[in-house]
């Protein structure tokens, strides 16, 4: 008598089977949910580094297109021009800044100080303050002229950009000036030390 050959699995093996298929289904379908969700996430941040001794942070998570409020540190592309180019080369890294001063308050120049004179804004009960935000240098370390950044009221859409660090390369000079809108790259929402 001839043993038929059998094209059939037995029942415990084509069960194994179909799971094993729906748990590899299910595995691609999560690895592409997780790889949009990062991709999505890299679309819409940066992860920058500080190189500069101005922020207190060696790194930082960006968000892109944001807009900063008071205080918040964002980064931007500095203009271009000689003194620029001559210390960040012809395609310089993104700056990173504090948004010290907002779109319709006043910067005024006394001496070396850089002082800011906050707009009125809803309930803010600094309005019409004045405080020192920057002390200007003549020089730059490497013995280069530093002309005076602007002063009178900042425009709509644009910032002033700066640190509390003796040193920062910022607003206060006119290499720099006010910081645009179509400048601006970020803002900072996380901070790694």
């Amino acid at each position: 008598m001839a043993l038929l050959a059998s094209n059939s699995s037995p029942p415990h093996s084509r069960a194994s089977s179909s799971r094993k298929r729906w748990i590899a289904g299910a595995g691609l379908v999560a690895a592409l949910v997780l790889w949009r969700g990062v991709d999505d996430f890299a679309r819409a941040h940066l992860f920058l580094i500080n190189r500069s001794p101005s922020l207190p942070n060696w790194a930082y998570f960006v968000e892109r297109g944001a807009l900063p409020a008071r205080g918040q540190v964002a980064f931007f592309l500095p203009p271009r021009n000689a003194l620029v180019e001559a210390h960040f080369g012809k395609r310089p890294s993104p700056f990173g800044k504090i948004a010290l001063g907002m779109p319709g308050d006043v910067i005024e120049h006394r001496g070396d100080d850089v002082v800011l004179i906050r707009a009125p804004s809803g309930n803010d009960p600094r309005q019409g303050t004045r405080s020192v935000i920057g002390h200007m240098k003549p020089l730059s370390a490497a013995g280069e002229v530093l002309a005076p950044g602007p002063v009178g009221r900042i425009p709509e859409g644009c910032y002033y950009m700066g640190s509390a660090h003796k040193d920062g390369f910022d607003s206060r000079y006119a290499a720099i000036g006010f910081v645009c809108r179509r400048q601006i790259v970020g803002v900072a929402r996380g901070v790694l030390l």
